[in-house]
């Protein structure tokens, strides 16, 4: 084929619209010299195949690389044997594209496990087929008949757990998930006659508190509200457990930058492939007989089955979003960037393992060395190599976070120590003075909060002194906390005290000042 005929040739225009000119070059080399990859499915390459026993709503990139590749490792290390089928939750999804490689998929897992880096490319095999609801809804009902189905799993997304009385019973399919979820659930208790060993185990991953008691209320208010019957409900209530769970893996998912020297280690062209972080932890609030049929525990993964998920949702929050909330605007006023760039500084990563280790860790409840594990594990995801976090995302509506996310901490340990944590107080110090906006050498500061927020700041900034900025945020009792953070003992002084020393020596002098 000559270049000419290779620039003309359909399938070359639809790549060249998405990819760069030395990623052309490497196309046409390829193409020239007979090297063109083959497409990746199941007759190109060896894959195992299993019993399908897992129906997935979701085929984003989290669930292919979190859930499906624990199902994976889960198939390769104990006799799970497990399949997923796919089914699409909205229309429009992309279900076809995995059908198009017959469910198969390279996962590319990167990060610092243990300090060790890790660059690992695996083929996962256990996505059996894809099915649109929309295009073929008899196909979706039919997946309740087969005897073998015994898992759900789901993320359709913080928005998608909710009861919409626009749905009817008779749409196909209805509109929401919970919707599409009773449908499916009744035609498999009408098919088995109400057998109640048919039932199956719900695993919502949706990034909600208590998912699964979310999804269950939706799931019974569809009950009531299409008048299935008390014998249906009885069966659901019975046979059919919704388990709440806590997922936790970064995944940002098809690596649109590093694609091609990714596909050329694979050997196949692979348009579903993603990458994730190598860290994973799913905790699921349910019985420890569960790994009995779930055996993911066995397999030597960070699968838990837990009496309760509350403890291990507030150690995430406590340990990776709160360090998170103020290493940004300390690191951002210290000139760092990054979420790495702040923990690899030598004063700025001592002051993030104060926060973490000495301040933070000891509010919480498990077992202390559990508790040291999980953040030595979380700096080894602040310092992954791969992935380039700016401190700019994190700090949109920092006082919404802060509140959540660090005040708790901020009061547990002054109950526990008698004294106020002050790599905490200085975060919210460093949060209060990047609200006051201006420049940061030749870099504007940009702020993004809620606009009444911004303009309180604005306001204290321009017409207050230090002491008068932190009485003023501290006391912005129905705009930010909810309450008035001046009764704190000691809290308004000591925030004061770190705004002036900010403005007066800088960020880096206030961080050595506590250290």
């Amino acid at each position: 084929m000559s270049i000419l005929s290779a620039c003309q040739n359909k399938k070359y225009k639809i790549l060249f619209k998405s990819v760069s000119v030395s990623d052309i070059c490497v196309i046409l080399i390829n193409t020239l010299s007979g090297n063109e990859m083959e497409q990746l499915n199941r007759k190109t390459v060896k894959a195992k195949t299993y019993t399908e026993k897992v129906i997935q709503f979701g085929e984003g990139n989290f669930l292919r690389a979190f859930a499906d590749w624990i199902i994976w490792k889960t198939n390769q290390k104990t006799n799970f044997d497990a399949s997923v089928v796919v089914v699409q939750p909205r229309a429009g999804g992309k279900v076809r594209m995995l059908n198009e490689q017959d469910g198969l998929y390279h996962l590319n897992l990167q990060g610092l496990d243990g300090g060790k880096q890790v660059d690992s490319i695996d083929l996962i095999d256990v996505v059996s087929r894809g099915v649109d609801p929309y295009t073929d809804f008899d196909a979706y009902l039919k997946l309740a008949e087969q005897p073998a189905m015994r898992f759900i799993i789901s993320n359709t997304t913080e928005a998608g757990i909710a009861f919409d009385p626009a749905c009817k019973f008779t749409d196909r399919p209805a509109l929401s998930y919970p919707g599409k979820l009773v449908q499916l659930l009744y035609h498999r208790f009408e098919f088995f006659k109400g057998d109640v060993s048919k039932g199956f185990i719900i695993l919502p991953c949706e990034l909600i508190f208590h998912n699964g008691k979310h999804l269950k209320e939706c799931i019974l208010q569809y009950i009531d509200h299409w008048n299935l019957g008390d014998d249906f409900k009885n069966w659901f209530n019975e046979a059919c457990p919704v388990y709440c769970t806590l997922v936790d893996r970064i995944v940002p998912g098809y690596p649109k930058d590093t694609a091609n020297q990714i596909l050329e280690r694979i050997g196949y062209d692979d348009k579903q492939l993603v990458v994730g972080e190598i860290f994973h932890l799913w905790v699921i609030e349910a019985p420890a007989t569960l790994s009995e049929e779930f055996s993911a525990d066995k397999a030597g993964l960070r699968v838990m089955f837990v009496p309760s998920e509350a403890p291990y949702h507030e150690r995430k929050v406590t340990l990776l979003n709160g360090p998170h909330t103020v290493l940004s605007p300390v690191g951002y006023l210290s000139g760092l960037n990054t979420v790495r760039e702040c923990c690899t500084d030598e004063l700025i990563g001592q002051f993030v393992d104060r926060v973490m280790f000495d301040e933070l860790l000891p509010t919480l409840n498990l077992p202390e060395d559990e508790l040291r594990r999980f953040a030595l594990d979380v700096k080894d995801r602040f310092n992954n190599p791969f992935v380039k976090h700016f401190v700019t995302s994190i700090m949109l509506n920092s006082f919404p976070k802060f509140k959540t996310r660090d005040l708790p901490g901020l009061k547990i340990y002054l109950e526990r120590k008698g004294q106020l944590p002050k790599g905490l107080v200085l975060g919210l110090a460093a949060i209060c003075t990047y609200y006051k906006g201006g420049r940061r050498g030749t870099d504007e500061i940009v702020v993004n909060d809620a606009p009444e927020i911004m303009d309180l700041l604005k306001t204290l900034w321009t017409t207050g002194s230090c002491a008068e900025v932190a009485k003023g945020v501290l006391g912005a009792k129905d705009l930010i906390w909810g309450e008035d953070l001046n009764q704190i003992p000691g809290l308004t002084d000591l925030l004061t005290n770190y705004l002036e020393l900010i403005q007066k020596s800088g960020m880096r002098e206030a961080v050595k000042s506590i250290l």
